[in-house]
């Protein structure tokens, strides 16, 4: 089977210090994988090198066969990147800002309305949707910032701490969001959460001091409490 995304010897070095040291992965088509690791382990700088916010050092990261550097505009085409910054404009609507991200991607004007309409319903925006998002709770502002990633339909969907301030409510919208969007064909995860990361995920990778030190499908990983262990082994090992 052919990765719909392939990285392969990917390094970033900050200041003499290299926080991804020689990272090779590939990932398929239908795969939801969460990055899991300590504090500075690297994960978000590789979620960030995937989603062209950064640079590798060195490496190559391709996108179904295509060297993604050299075709940054096109890849770009192809991702929907969420974080724990929101990237919303707090002064316009929030259906302002859908308009606003909709036409960046160049999406016909009536198929974005129907887009526009359709996404706040499902995030539960509706009696916000003339509401300035500098006005929303946290809760809601993150609601936006997903169906803003989601606007142009990206096959690749990047989150980067998703889960970072929502409440139960939030959180049951945000899964709902990002697991019924048939759209996508590869959803790549970092999270603090365990139990929520292995619940959503079908593949686990863990990362520490810039390294893959560990990676496999859920179902060949048993229990919560087994990936729970395995994590604290993983995380406290030299």
């Amino acid at each position: 089977m052919k990765p719909y995304i392939s990285i392969k010897g990917l390094f970033k070095k900050f200041e003499g210090r290299y926080a991804v040291s020689n990272i090779s992965f590939d990932i398929f088509n239908d795969e939801f994988i969460v990055l899991f690791g300590p504090n500075g382990a690297g994960k978000t700088t590789i979620l960030k090198m995937i989603a062209s916010l950064l640079k590798p050092t060195d490496g190559v990261i391709s996108i179904n066969g295509t060297n993604m550097e050299k075709n940054l505009i096109e890849a770009r085409q192809l991702i929907g990147f969420v974080s724990h910054e929101t990237f919303i404009y707090e002064n316009l609507t929030v259906e302002e800002n859908l308009r606003f991200f909709g036409k960046m991607f160049d999406i016909d004007s009536v198929e974005l309305e129907t887009r526009i309409n359709k996404m706040i319903e499902e995030a539960g925006l509706c009696i916000y949707r003339k509401e300035r998002a500098g006005t929303l709770s946290r809760g809601m502002k993150q609601r936006l910032s997903i169906i803003r990633a989601l606007i142009h339909k990206p096959s690749i969907l990047l989150l980067d701490e998703p889960y970072t301030g929502l409440d139960l409510n939030a959180i049951e919208v945000f899964e709902n969001l990002v697991l019924n969007n048939s759209h996508t064909k590869v959803k790549i995860m970092v999270s603090h959460n365990l139990e929520r990361g292995f619940n959503v995920c079908n593949r686990a990778i863990i990362i520490k001091n810039g390294k893959i030190t560990f990676d496999k499908k859920k179902n060949e990983i048993g229990s919560y409490a087994d990936f729970k262990t395995l994590c604290e082994f993983n995380f406290q090992s030299n």
